[in-house]
């Protein structure tokens, strides 16, 4: 009874202490959207006028990272938090999404799902780690890749396997989800769509060639960055504990960066405070952070992992690739 009441209360005080950063402002989210946006396009201008092919490569690749800080602008808009304006967040993010065959109406469904069933239902559209009874009863080559998960998904599925599963998952938890059945299909449509105005335009000024360069170099380059993101944001950080909000603020990992580094990929190395409370918009969750392991350390609870940089912290999980052990949480190093 006693540990009842205590997590009431804290769940009670966890609430009262971040209402007031749920506040959304939408000019600051416009800014961050727009920049990064205008960085992008200036980016792909300038790779289609040059007739130097070393200067197209260079420009495609960074028009691929800054497309890909662009793009998380979509994990926002997913939660109605980066302007608020309902009209901007269901036309923004399919306008960016759709040219890189990023089914954002999917995406939009099962990240929906990945927050109620993070650390709670293996269905979890979004787990990355496998669990013992998958890892056992798979094929010799499927363990080999669970080995070796990281640089496989990173470096050769990339974007092409982020696709992929999403379809898949997609596909797979209609039932659960009956609006995935409407947005698969407005999804591909479009997508097909774009691409076929795409590819006209392209054999019209018969550069089908660097057409198709171009695209393989965003869709590695992006491919990188949120294969990556992905990975550090959950592996080995699967738990259960006895509320949803303490679920979520130990089932996923915060991570130490510069501000404008946070700021750029908004607010995303705070993803358990993010996770616990995802309506508080990217520019509050560094004092939410703050505030929120005050209120743990009041009641007695651990504090939050907070690791140190995004490439040692890749580095370090993917010399240990785990399974998890139970629905609790244990992980085993395979």
């Amino acid at each position: 009874m006693k540990e009842a009441v205590d997590c009431y209360s804290l769940t009670d005080d966890l609430r009262q202490t971040i209402l007031p950063l749920t506040k959304v402002n939408p000019w600051l989210g416009l800014l961050r959207f727009t920049l990064l946006g205008t960085l992008f396009f200036s980016l792909v201008i300038l790779a289609w006028i040059t007739n130097n092919q070393i200067i197209f490569v260079l420009t495609s690749l960074l028009a691929g990272f800054f497309y890909a800080l662009w793009l998380i602008c979509t994990h926002d808009t997913t939660h109605y938090t980066l302007t608020q304006w309902t009209w901007f967040e269901e036309i923004a993010p399919r306008l960016q999404s759709y040219p890189l065959s990023w089914p954002y109406g999917v995406y939009q469904e099962l990240h929906h799902l990945h927050h109620g069933w993070n650390g709670f239902d293996f269905r979890d559209p979004e787990r990355t780690e496998w669990t013992k009874d998958e890892y056992e009863t798979a094929s010799p080559w499927q363990q080999w890749y669970v080995k070796h998960q990281w640089p496989i998904d990173i470096f050769v599925l990339g974007g092409i396997g982020l696709i992929t599963r999403t379809i898949a998952q997609g596909v797979k938890l209609r039932s659960i989800r009956p609006r995935l059945q409407w947005k698969l299909m407005t999804d591909v449509v479009f997508i097909v769509l774009i691409h076929s105005c795409f590819l006209a335009i392209a054999l019209s000024y018969g550069v089908i060639a660097r057409y198709f360069l171009f695209w393989f170099i965003l869709e590695r380059t992006v491919g990188f960055f949120m294969q990556t993101r992905e990975h550090l944001e959950h592996y080995q950080m699967w738990t259960q504990k006895d509320t949803y909000q303490l679920t979520q603020l130990y089932a996923a990992r915060n991570i130490s960066v510069p501000n404008w580094i946070q700021w750029l990929i908004g607010g995303l190395p705070y993803h358990s405070i993010h996770h616990a409370f995802p309506k508080i918009p990217f520019n509050h969750l560094p004092e939410a952070f703050d505030k929120i392991q005050s209120v743990l350390k009041k009641h007695h609870y651990p504090q939050m992992n907070k690791e140190n940089g995004y490439v040692r912290t890749a580095w370090q999980l993917s010399h240990q690739p785990s399974i998890i052990s139970s629905i609790r949480g244990n992980h085993t190093i395979v």
